[in-house]
């Protein structure tokens, strides 16, 4: 490419596209950068999908801040563009003595993080906020404002403000090798060259290797793949909350939680590996959760296994996020951003342009910014399109149902094809419209929607529901 970008942001997961959205508020021209064909699709697509109040992050850190105040801005982002999100609350269950002593620090610990509403219960008030639980609970810890978000809809949401701004996306941009030309940096990449004046690497489980590229050798990223169960909606009702184990410094553990989609999960195991692609699952991974669910809630056992996967997070060996510039080489590194970045993402942005602008780059607000983009609701407690009788009636294509296990309809996955960052392929479908993602695996639908997908969405919704002008 010819031009010459002010800022390229390397990594269009959830950080990365926060940070591009955001710095594409001023009068910068700005470039989103991602090795894969569609945003998303790295360790920001398979988490557990938590908004975190940040209770049981490590005081004084910035991740305990960044967290901490992520939380506020994407729920409020999560208002105004439609990302569905439910208050459920979470229950921190203490199984043994050790853990039931843990408590009263945990309680203090969050509220040195700025949050101040959890409260310590006993064994019968445990049972009775979740009577399925498995026996031997000896109390636990009442965190009010956890809650359920749609990772995969935050992501886009973010994304694709970020284009409307004018950010422009370039996928299938592998960064190989960086030079420093003087007044801007050359990225050589799968995709061809781009140049900008200043970088972000908010690459994820790749941020190390960029860091070295730029001369740093400051942490290592070692991929932690956690596997979840994935329960039919029918085992919805057991679960009307997060349910916590009392975290180690392993990390958070085993949990027990329902989804916006109407599911429920298990997981996630925490296993370090070597192969940064490695993601699927594992008989001896699948067993453990089998094993910890057995204890937790063996009503959940009994309900069908509607899928399983495993995602990647970007473990560190710096205890904290590491987010620094480096004005000389007009380069910012966002690093060992794990799970968390989900809710902290907005208020990482937020920082990444404070210390931009504290280190040269002129940031002049724009004036002329549009309107946050309205997300399609992928969520069970909101109103879908199949529902809506007043949607159906303007555009029928609403009312033809493909994907009956997710109620997907024939519009739904046409408009994906008509928004500003249409799917690459059919996983890309699947985090826009849940379509192929229910009990049936697309075993009933999936040929349907291949041909909606080969036909974007256009002609097979045409030929079911021709318009009143071809009708006469």
């Amino acid at each position: 490419m010819g031009t010459t970008f002010d800022v390229a942001v390397i990594g269009a997961g959830i950080v990365g596209s926060a940070i591009a959205r955001k710095l594409a508020g001023y009068e910068l021209s700005v470039a989103l950068l991602d090795a894969r064909d569609d945003v998303g699709d790295g360790t920001s697509k398979a988490n557990t999908a938590i908004l975190h109040t940040g209770f049981d992050a490590k005081p004084g850190t910035l991740e305990s801040r960044l967290v901490r105040e992520g939380y506020h801005l994407l729920s409020d982002y999560a208002e105004r563009t439609g990302i569905p999100v439910e208050r459920t609350g979470a229950l921190l269950v203490a199984w043994t003595g050790e853990e039931l002593d843990a408590l009263p620090a945990l309680k203090e610990k969050a509220e040195r993080n700025g949050y101040g509403k959890t409260r310590i219960v006993g064994r019968d008030e445990v049972y009775q906020q979740v009577p399925h639980l498995g026996e031997g609970a000896l109390g636990g810890l009442t965190v009010p404002d956890e809650s359920i978000i749609c990772t995969w809809t935050t992501n886009l949401a973010l994304a694709t403000e970020a284009v409307l701004r004018g950010v422009t996306l370039l996928l299938n941009r592998r960064v190989q090798s960086v030079e420093d030309r003087g007044d801007r940096t050359a990225l050589r990449t799968s995709g061809g060259e781009v140049n900008a004046r200043w970088v972000v690497n908010a690459a994820g489980l790749g941020a190390d290797v960029i860091d070295r590229l730029f001369g740093h050798d400051r942490f290592t990223v070692t991929p932690r793949r956690g596997e979840l169960l994935v329960y039919d909606k029918l085992a919805r009702p057991l679960v009307d909350r997060i349910i916590l184990p009392v975290p180690t410094s392993r990390g958070k553990g085993v949990l027990i939680s329902p989804t916006v989609y109407g599911n429920v999960l298990l997981g996630p195991t925490a296993e370090d590996l070597t192969d940064r692609t490695d993601t699927g699952t594992s008989e001896k991974g699948l067993e453990f959760l089998l094993g910890k669910g057995e204890k937790l809630m063996p009503d959940l056992l009994r309900e069908e296994v509607t899928a399983t996967y495993a995602g990647l997070r970007a473990a560190s060996d710096h205890p904290d996020y590491l987010i620094e510039a480096d004005a000389g080489r007009r380069y910012v590194l966002v690093g060992g951003i794990r799970s968390t970045g989900l809710t902290s993402g907005i208020a990482v942005g937020e920082h990444v342009a404070e210390l931009i602008g504290d280190a040269g780059l002129a940031l002049t607000p724009r004036e002329d910014l549009p309107e946050p983009p309205h997300m399609p609701n992928l969520g069970e407690a909101y109103l879908r399109p199949y529902q809506d009788a007043a949607r159906i009636a303007g555009d029928p294509a609403y009312g033809r149902v493909v994907c009956f296990c997710e109620r997907v309809t024939a519009g739904e996955i046409r408009d994906t094809f008509r928004s500003p960052i249409p799917p690459a392929g059919l996983e890309g479908l699947r985090r826009r419209t849940r379509a192929m993602n229910g009990r049936c695996q697309g075993f009933f639908c999936g040929a349907e929607v291949g041909k909606l997908m080969d036909t974007k969405g256009g002609s097979a919704c045409e030929q079911r529901h021709p318009s009143p002008e071809a009708q006469r």
